[in-house]
């Protein structure tokens, strides 16, 4: 008895050594000395991707793209593909990560983003959906005595509202968690569709509801020490945790939730990945199948040759009109005088635009002491928003009939290469959901940039119908994929050109608005651009 009593004193000995050895580790390793690159296999069979910064659920904000030695991937919007009914062509392919604490799941995702090589992708968390915790759940959790792992722990209602809305090309907002308070935050971050939508997560396989929006079930499978050791690196150094809570926590809760709820989940995943995102055979896999599910798309066709749509507007073509519109398309024309027929017509066709919107009868008084029968906007108010950087141009006109309106931004560029718009950059006033929003462009040639910005604006709540879209030169293709994408949506502009050509430039057309008005390309290099190219 001695002896086995000497020999346990050993193994517990060994057993507060090796976790004095990961608490160094943990806390002092970093870079290529940290635990992460002594676990990393000497000689991969693929070459590991260059690492990259990336956006996710429970993340701060921040700009919404990612560049990789490959291109660049857009995480916030996507081009809304829609047919001629108004509906999209097919939903997001939705990828579940599941796997158990620190099982490299988030690893795992960054490659297949990077591996995918496509532009829109979401990676959503489930981290960020913690339920509020009580205050008694509060302190449990301060004393490491409450169960994370549980699934009672996490809002799935709210996570299959979200996953659905994402899979449908729609706009959401995520809760953020802060791990060291054991709270949400008090902001939100928007996250838009995308083309595919990786959601992992350690109970991802655990609810029905949230199986049927997984077009694909991978489950990371990493031995448990390994899973222990970059647990206790993480809530150590990243959560503010001491050693000895995380072991305790590890051993009550972690450890017994994924023997009996993560575990048995393997039963339904379609593939599973043994050591994580160093299993560059099981990556390529899951790449050339989400390739192969993946459908290519393009813009629907205008209905050339139709009757233009009953929500299109054309300012009469007085002479007035039609002599500015002679000296703004004109190449020979001055920049000095180009900038002021050009104000001139926005004024007009602002003016234009107003009588357009809901008036409601009202009588006031006026100074003779008599009644006036008069009419009043019938709505709560305006706000104004300009695709850049053209349609910045129209704003001074705006501000100068609308007093005190509210100003948006949108930066929408048409990518060279695939001829998809693409959204870069989104500044728009809160609380836009009853306001009338005159969408302001200075052209519209194949409506790319146009539909983009609708679906941004639809994306916040804006109803369709109380979206106004002005431009002073219109093509007959863009008037045609806007009306019968967004039927709702009231066109108004100073003229229609017929023709579209091979570089989807508009004919005869303007040039390039944005070039000629800020003066920033020769005269002889002026044309008119898709409205999205000339940035």
């Amino acid at each position: 008895s001695l002896k086995l009593s000497v020999k346990q004193c050993l193994i517990h000995f060994c057993n507060l050594f090796s976790l004095f050895f990961l608490y160094i580790l943990c806390v002092c390793g970093s870079g290529e000395d940290s635990l992460d690159g002594l676990m990393t296999h000497r000689c991969p069979l693929t070459p590991s991707l260059s690492p990259r910064k990336r956006t996710t659920s429970q993340s701060k904000t921040e700009p919404p793209l990612l560049r990789t030695n490959k291109r660049t991937i857009y995480t916030a919007g996507r081009p809304p593909w829609y047919n001629v009914t108004g509906t999209t062509f097919k939903e997001a392919f939705v990828i579940g990560l599941c796997g158990g604490s620190a099982s490299g799941k988030t690893t795992v995702a960054n490659k297949i983003i990077e591996a995918l090589d496509v532009p829109w992708v979401v990676l959503l968390s489930m981290d960020s959906f913690y339920k509020v915790l009580s205050k008694e759940e509060q302190e449990l959790a301060a004393r490491n005595e409450y169960n994370f792992d549980h699934p009672d722990a996490f809002d799935f209602e709210l996570l299959v509202t979200v996953l659905r809305k994402l899979k449908k090309g729609k706009s959401i907002k995520v809760p953020v968690y802060d791990f060291t308070s054991h709270s949400r935050r008090k902001e939100w971050k928007t996250v838009y569709g995308a083309n595919v939508v990786i959601f992992e997560g350690i109970l991802a396989f655990a609810n029905k509801e949230l199986l049927k929006l997984l077009d694909m079930k991978v489950f990371v499978d990493t031995d448990s020490d390994i899973r222990l050791v970059r647990r206790l690196k993480r809530d150590i150094t990243d959560r503010g945790r001491d050693i000895v809570g995380v072991i305790k926590q590890y051993n009550k809760f972690v450890k017994p939730a994924f023997e009996q709820y993560i575990e048995p989940t393997v039963q339904v995943a379609d593939i599973v990945v043994p050591r994580g995102g160093e299993n560059f055979v099981a990556l390529d896999l899951i790449v050339q199948h989400v390739h192969s599910q993946l459908e290519k798309v393009s813009l629907a066709s205008a209905h050339q040759g139709q009757p233009l749509p009953e929500t299109l507007s054309v300012m009469e073509s007085t002479p007035q009109v039609r002599g500015m519109h002679t000296i703004i398309r004109n190449k020979e024309t001055s920049r000095d005088e180009f900038i002021f027929y050009s104000k001139r017509l926005m004024r007009l066709l602002i003016e234009h635009a107003l009588s357009f919107l809901p008036l409601k009868p009202v009588t006031v008084e006026t100074p003779q002491g008599t009644v006036y029968e008069g009419k009043r906007l019938s709505g709560k108010r305006i706000t104004g928003v300009s695709i850049l950087r053209a349609g910045e141009t129209m704003e001074q006109a705006l501000m100068a009939v609308c007093k005190d309106i509210r100003l948006g931004k949108i930066l929408i560029q048409t990518n060279h290469d695939t001829g998809e718009p693409e959204l870069h950059y989104l500044r728009l006033p809160k609380d836009l959901s009853e306001d009338y929003v005159i969408l302001m462009d200075s052209t519209v040639s194949t409506g790319a940039a146009a539909l983009m910005a609708v679906r941004v604006l639809l994306d916040h709540d804006v109803q369709e119908d109380k979206i106004f879209l002005l431009s002073l030169l219109m093509a007959e293709m863009g008037v045609h994929s806007v009306a019968y994408a967004f039927p709702k949506v009231r066109i108004i502009t100073t003229a229609v050109d017929k023709k579209v050509n091979d570089e989807f430039h508009i004919i005869p057309g303007i040039g390039n608005f944005g070039d000629r008005y800020f003066g920033t390309d020769a005269p002889s290099d002026w044309y008119e651009s898709d409205e999205g190219m000339d940035y």
